[in-house]
């Protein structure tokens, strides 16, 4: 018997399981078209009408295809938050299209990741991707593989791009030029690429930084006035402490272009002269310090927050001992304080008893002779307004041009409302903040006009006389609150040089101190001194440092 015939064996192996992909539809198809407009598009002919005359015109050569939205984006493609492509997909899941068209892969993104990751969103939601200058379909499997290979050139000429912009930034800079980017308040970028000084602007940053550094009024205080005087930052918003802080730190002010390595000193006319931007960064550095604002909490230390290092730069603070029959009181530095015996800052410890009284009599006896150096110092005011009225006479001139502007605006809206061009829920709104505007630029009008006509006086007869009496009693029988009180409103700061312990006096403008009282303490209701942010040092006050 014959036995059958085997049948021929089955080749062993891993079978693969494929999926068959999603057929290209042949009826009619609704058309979405996606145009973008890049960064880089002053050297690329990819204008949005370009795009759109481009795409309407493939789709009418293709049969049955119909064009149902479009969606447009003015935004690099390098991310995918475009409020444009957000819509588009949003509409795809809602199903309102068939195909989304774009004029060129890299108009849809420039990234790899994020293009494989929109296909899946569209193909999730059954929408065919497609390009209308390249072989891109995503109806079938060329298409996809096409797809995947120009995403990774796009990318490629993306990060190509990128390299140009930034040598191109860094050649201008290195040339004194302007790299690039949003302009400094303050100055403008010319056809050359190099900045110019604003004529509205420059005054008002000079201001900024004569109020920071003279006035030594904080970044978020000097935000409040310039928002008080209805003063718009570069972008005609409000300021903001942030804002004023990169002001101060800004290189360009000097006349310096700093960008990445480089860094071209004298490239422009400067606005800020170099020595007041340095004491810029060093107040900025000083307020930094976390222990400023310790140094100013209320003590029976009366120098807190006036004492600063210098040698590390820190403040001193107070510290005590306990000895068998006392304590003892002293001014240290933060440095020391904090890390002991292994500071890096061996500064002396400074006896706080001795400091105090050393001060307070120093302040007592600078009262007794104050008249020679108040003269000295409305001289040196009168010099330092003049140098300041021309940036303040423009600053004059153009509040006058704002509020000349500002009440055209007002009487045009009126005029629009009147003619029945403009409904009241339209020109309302606009009418109050053009008001409040204009009231603010008044102010400042007033502020300015008022402060180049005055001129540094004399404090008011009798005040040096008051404030003389009043430390006298205080030194006698006032108390440590009063003493603290007085020197800190009396004294801006102390330095602490080779030559001594020096304090720098606030000079008074006027006096409403009431005969103190030591047994209630400081005069809260009224304050002992009012006083004007001018200062004066008076140099070889004993005891002198080393003999602390």
């Amino acid at each position: 018997m014959t036995a059958p015939p085997l049948a021929p064996p089955k080749r062993r192996g891993r079978r693969a399981h494929h999926t068959d992909p999603p057929q290209r539809p042949t009826g009619p198809s609704r058309v979405s078209i996606y145009i973008r407009r890049s960064t880089d598009d002053e050297h690329q002919p990819f204008s949005l009408d370009a795009q759109r005359a481009a795409l309407e015109k493939y789709v009418a050569s293709q049969p049955d295809w119909t064009i149902v939205a479009e969606y447009e984006d003015d935004a690099s493609g390098a991310t995918t938050e475009r409020p444009g492509l957000k819509k588009a997909l949003h509409a795809a899941k809602a199903g309102l299209y068939d195909v989304l068209l774009v004029y060129r892969l890299d108009r849809f993104s420039r990234s790899v990741t994020d293009l494989l990751d929109l296909v899946t969103i569209l193909e999730a939601s059954n929408v065919r991707f497609s390009s209308a200058t390249e072989p891109i379909d995503t109806g079938g499997p060329f298409g996809r593989m096409m797809l995947q290979l120009l995403a990774v050139f796009a990318e490629f000429e993306r990060n190509i791009i990128i390299d140009r912009v930034k040598s191109g930034m860094t050649a201008k800079a290195s040339k004194g030029k302007w790299a690039g980017g949003t302009r400094p308040y303050g100055y403008l970028v010319n056809p050359d690429h190099r900045l110019v000084p604003h004529p509205d602007e420059a005054p008002i940053l000079r201001d900024i930084f004569r109020l920071y550094t003279r006035d030594r009024v904080g970044t978020r205080a000097i935000a409040t006035t310039l928002n008080e005087r209805g003063v718009p930052n570069r972008t005609g918003k409000k300021w903001s402490g942030h804002t004023i802080n990169r002001i101060l730190d800004n290189p360009a002010y000097i006349g310096d272009i700093a960008y990445r390595d480089v860094y071209v000193p004298d490239a422009h006319d400067p606005l800020i002269d170099r020595d007041t931007f340095q004491r810029a960064q060093d107040i900025a550095a000083a307020r930094g310090d976390a222990q400023t604002q310790r140094a100013m909490s209320d003590s029976d230390y009366y120098l807190t927050g006036l004492l600063t290092c210098p040698r590390c730069g820190h403040r001193y603070i107070g510290t005590s001992a306990n000895g068998r029959t006392r304590r003892y009181r002293y001014y240290t530095c933060f440095t020391r304080t904090r890390y002991g015996k292994h500071a890096t800052c061996d500064a002396p410890r400074l006896p706080a008893d001795d400091l105090d009284n050393a001060v307070l009599q120093a302040l007592y006896d600078f009262y007794t002779t104050a008249e020679p150096v108040l003269v000295a110092m409305i001289e040196r005011a009168h010099t330092q307004r003049h140098t300041t009225t021309d940036d303040r006479t423009a600053e004059l001139t153009a509040l006058a041009n704002q509020i000349t502007t500002t009440e055209t605006s007002i009487s045009r809206y009126h005029t629009a409302f009147e003619n029945g061009t403009m409904d009241d829920a339209t020109a309302g709104p606009r009418i109050r903040e053009l008001r409040q505007r204009l009231a603010q630029l008044h102010t400042r009008h007033t502020e300015l006009d008022a402060d180049l006509t005055a001129q540094p006086a004399p404090p008011a007869p009798g005040t040096i006389t008051t404030i003389r009496d009043y430390l006298s009693t205080i030194m006698t029988s006032g108390s440590d609150t009063e003493r603290k009180a007085a020197i800190e409103t009396l004294i801006a700061e102390v330095q602490l040089t080779d030559q001594g312990v020096i304090p720098v006096f606030k000079i008074p403008t006027d006096t409403t101190m009431p005969p103190p009282n030591p047994g209630e303490g400081t005069h809260e209701e009224q304050p002992p001194v009012r006083t004007m942010v001018r200062s004066v040092g008076r140099a070889g006050l004993e005891p002198a440092t080393e003999g602390l």
